[in-house]
């Protein structure tokens, strides 16, 4: 295990995982970031090491629910890979949570766009330059 890594996976609920396997198919892709494992109708990984999870909520008779405040960052190996993953997202019913650009509030290299998925859950594609 990379000594950095401190976190084994995250998961976010769907609604839908057909529409949302979809979703993610695409606009995961543009980091080439791939479905690695599926348990049919349930949960789908993605990544290398199963590293990212959407899946439908534990308890049926709930609706998936976003977390108010969390959102997930993905690694994007270039301010090009950015701005297609915004790109991407959008035209795969995400909605934008902040366009693809410099942030220098967190850093001089920052370079970051934020994203909403069908269900609210809110995704990050950043670069740092």
């Amino acid at each position: 295990m990379d000594a950095r890594q401190i976190i084994a996976h995250v998961s976010v609920g769907v609604t839908d995982l057909h529409l949302s396997a979809q979703f993610y198919d695409a606009v995961l892709a543009t980091l080439d970031i791939y479905r690695q494992y599926e348990i049919s109708g349930i949960t789908i990984a993605y990544g290398k090491n199963c590293d990212f999870w959407i899946g439908l909520p534990e308890n049926s008779a709930m609706h998936a629910s976003a977390g108010n405040g969390a959102h997930i960052a993905f690694n994007a190996k270039s301010m090009q890979a950015v701005d297609e993953f915004y790109r991407s997202a959008l035209e795969n019913g995400g909605q934008g949570a902040g366009a693809p650009g410099p942030r220098p509030e967190y850093s001089d290299d920052y370079y970051a766009a934020f994203i909403r998925d069908r269900d609210g859950n809110k995704i990050e594609a950043v670069h740092n330059r």
